[in-house]
């Protein structure tokens, strides 16, 4: 999760789509609003419910044209071939 919202800060779509699950993933990512700035990453909660799946909740913080934005999310990742996609969000 940490290196998706890293990803995400720095605009790096081929990452984003590269740990996207094959089932789950878009054809593309729309590029970030000129702007954007994300503030930070809260993770609340994780649980591994096996060894190829996992749960994370989190809080990721931004800020466009002087309004501040939350995403709270609970996302589900697999892991394949020992590396984690992310999958959906809950």
């Amino acid at each position: 999760m940490r290196s998706r919202y890293s990803a995400y800060v720095l605009g790096l779509s081929d990452y984003l789509l590269d740990t996207w699950h094959p089932a789950t993933r878009p054809p593309s990512i729309d590029r970030q609003p000129d702007g954007l700035r994300w503030l930070g990453l809260e993770l609340r909660r994780s649980s591994q419910e096996s060894a190829e799946l996992a749960t994370v909740e989190f809080v990721a913080r931004s800020k466009l044209g002087g309004r501040a934005h939350r995403l709270h999310e609970n996302s589900r990742f697999e892991r394949i071939d020992n590396r984690w996609f992310y999958v959906v969000a809950l």
